[in-house]
């Protein structure tokens, strides 16, 4: 009995580093292709490289549900006004800008920008109620703050314009994320779903997410492209329209929401967390690996003050998460199993 046990929490472990294994590598390799499409192979264009993925995702997600394998989520017209499409505009404005961002910045650079993400999230949840404004975590925020700006003190390539677009792609999402929370991940999926979708009893697997919002997020994308990009497009005799290479970056890109969905099905937060920080130190290593991006040692003493702020930030959501779940466990019990009428007779 106990070998087959140990089997089991073997083949379930495996499974779960599996998922994670997978997560990161899909993770890592949109990035690093979606930085080759725009800053080397002569393709600088970053909203139509989203159009490209939104279109390729809508598509994708119709036919899974037109073919039987995925039921959709019936939603009204309210709902959708109120709900997908707001998320669909920030969801629009955080892959266009986070895009963007790849023809100023490094990898590298980017990935530690991108550890003020908890510190966003935290600012907005506070402004819209979803996060309790404490001293300890307002502080912990203030050490990942001063830790990303040593980091970008010490950016030997800093680009005003590309830290710019990279604020406002974290802007986006953190809006993005406190108005549908979810999961715990990265920063992870921490309020989108719960204010417009749980809310409103509404639960949807990523196939289904992405059949209600690729479409929403692609109209928002599409004019844009039409005025913005489009027409330097047919006047740029140096673009390289490599039609293979924005497919492949489209199905990593799918692939990875699918990866999402396994990765919140089979860990704990704590684990995507992990998984999330392993992730932006390889994509750190792998962008100087191939791209040759330089790092400082003042950006890397400015990531690692940041990082364990971040680590923090995350043990004290974990320890929080334990300790609502152990009181609502060990709750008591607000009526007495037996009442005076009962007690008087001897009735049990």
């Amino acid at each position: 009995m106990k070998t087959s046990e140990k089997k089991s929490l073997n083949a379930e472990l495996a499974t779960q580093y599996g998922y994670m294994f997978l997560w990161i590598t899909l993770s890592a390799s949109v990035i690093l292709i979606n930085k080759y499409i725009l800053s080397i192979s002569g393709f600088p264009y970053p909203i139509c490289l989203t159009v490209t993925h939104m279109g390729f995702c809508s598509l994708l997600a119709l036919a899974i549900v037109k073919s039987g394998y995925v039921e959709a989520v019936n939603i009204t017209a309210e709902t959708y006004l109120s709900c997908i499409l707001p998320i669909g505009l920030l969801f629009a404005g955080t892959l266009w800008a986070g895009n963007a961002a790849y023809l100023y910045l490094s990898v590298s650079f980017i990935q530690m920008l991108k550890a003020s993400m908890p510190m966003v999230v935290f600012i907005v949840g506070v402004g819209f109620g979803t996060e309790k404004f404490t001293m300890s975590n307002a502080l912990n925020m203030v050490v990942v703050g001063t830790g990303i700006a040593i980091a970008s003190y010490g950016e030997i390539l800093f680009v005003a314009v590309g830290v710019a677009l990279q604020c406002a792609s974290i802007c986006t999402e953190s809006v993005r994320l406190t108005l549908c929370a979810s999961i715990c991940t990265e920063s992870v999926r921490l309020t989108l779903v719960q204010i417009l979708l749980q809310r409103r009893g509404i639960k949807m697997n990523p196939v289904s997410t992405l059949y209600h919002i690729a479409p929403c997020c692609f109209v928002f994308l599409f004019l844009p492209f039409t005025y913005i990009e489009l027409p330097k497009m047919f006047s740029d005799p140096n673009l390289n329209l490599n039609i293979p290479l924005l497919l492949l970056s489209a199905s990593v890109a799918f692939a990875l929401n699918m990866s999402v969905f396994l990765l919140i099905g089979k860990t704990s937060a704590l684990t995507m967390n992990v998984a999330g920080v392993i992730k932006d130190w390889m994509l750190i290593l792998l962008s100087v690996l191939i791209y040759g991006s330089p790092v400082t040692q003042t950006q890397l003493g400015g990531y690692g003050l940041a990082f364990l702020g971040v680590c923090y930030y995350n043990y004290q959501k974990v320890q929080g998460m334990k300790a609502a779940t152990a009181g609502a466990s060990k709750a008591p019990e607000k009526a007495p199993l037996l009442n005076d009428e009962e007690k008087a007779s001897g009735k049990v």
